[in-house]
């Protein structure tokens, strides 16, 4: 059977030459669930790796970089930020038709809904646990001196907000599928909000896409095993992170944000923390100062409404593998409604 975005007889040969202990691939299998980069599972005779690579088709300049991804995480393997092992890089576009990766295969599940967390529910004692170690995770991963391990030269904290609006503005006119009033609303609304610029001191280590299926979870205990999906990943102000965590966060009771269709009900279980206590746990564990967090939030419904319409232009070329992307493009304006309420409570 043919795979999208695999021509599986050229892995094969450049897996025997670079990765020999693997042994050869038995099978290639798509993982369900990305809605970016593409993700596929390797069962190899002696192990099972996990290979990334970049989207088909319609591709921004400057994302799904999978050499800053496989950068990221092999700096990280040696710190107490949980990332899956970082196996072998190729960035010869020939083998497979774009670059890629390979990494350890990480025995845990990317969580979005409530029935995945299992059956039975899980304690309330453990969900609550979970959404606690998701902060703690957080805070590890902004702990991290960025200098010590390698990534010094991997972005500039100094000016980043006002780059990132830049970035995600360009994004936007290269992926848009109409007109939105609101849209070029929102972006004046933001310039005019930014904080104040961070110094290369205050700057840290971001994941740019930190949420909870952007993790790897152990049913049973619910541990995160894995910080998985760097591939916006750089330098910048940590409070973006938050933000956007925030931006995915579904509180109960929140009927809009349920019709959003970019993460599940999974922190609706009993026992997650509500928006409000998760970032009041990231505040405690990491020691910063939270209080101008709405700003962050509105950046980031805005930076994922424009998210969202990339991944509903390529839907509308039938470049997309997978399902679930049909409705995708009415959460657009609802985000970017979203947005314009937190700068109101701001």
């Amino acid at each position: 059977m043919t795979l999208p975005g695999i021509d599986r007889p050229s892995l094969v040969q450049w897996m025997g030459r670079n990765v020999p202990d693997a042994g050869e691939p038995q099978t290639v299998s798509l993982i369900s669930g990305g809605r970016s980069n593409l993700t596929y599972l390797i069962e190899a005779r002696e192990r099972k790796l996990v290979l990334r690579r970049p989207p088909l088709g319609h591709v921004l300049p400057t994302a799904h970089d999978m050499r800053r991804e496989w950068r990221v995480i092999a700096a990280l393997a040696p710190t107490p930020v949980p990332v899956p092992e970082p196996v072998a890089f190729c960035g010869d576009e020939d083998v497979i038709g774009a670059p890629f990766y390979l990494m350890g295969h990480v025995d845990g599940t990317a969580v979005r809904t409530r029935e995945q967390l299992g059956d039975p529910a899980p304690s309330t004692e453990l969900t609550r646990r979970l959404s606690e170690r998701l902060a703690e995770v957080l805070a590890a991963v902004h702990a991290v001196d960025y200098r010590e391990v390698g990534l010094s030269g991997f972005g500039r904290p100094e000016g980043y907000m006002a780059r990132q609006l830049d970035r995600w503005c360009q994004q936007w006119e290269r992926s848009k599928t109409g007109d939105l009033p609101e849209y070029d609303r929102l972006v004046d609304r933001l310039r005019r909000r930014l904080p104040a610029e961070s110094t290369a001191g205050s700057g840290t280590l971001v994941h740019g896409d930190y949420r909870l299926d952007n993790t790897l979870i152990r049913l049973g205990d619910l541990e995160i095993m894995a910080v998985v999906d760097w591939e916006m990943s750089t330098l910048g102000d940590p409070l973006a992170d938050l933000g956007l965590t925030l931006t995915y966060w579904h509180d109960r009771g929140d009927e809009e944000r349920a019709r959003i269709p970019v993460a599940g009900d999974v922190t609706v279980a009993p026992g997650f923390m509500n928006a409000a206590e998760f970032a009041g746990h990231y505040a405690k564990v990491s020691g910063r100062d939270i209080s101008d967090l709405g700003f962050y939030v509105a950046f980031g419904n805005f930076k994922l409404a424009v998210i969202v319409e990339g991944i509903h232009a390529r839907f509308r070329q039938g470049k997309t593998v997978g399902e679930g992307f049909d409705g995708i493009g009415s959460a657009v304006p609802t985000l970017i409604s979203r947005a314009h309420r937190m700068l109101d409570q701001a």
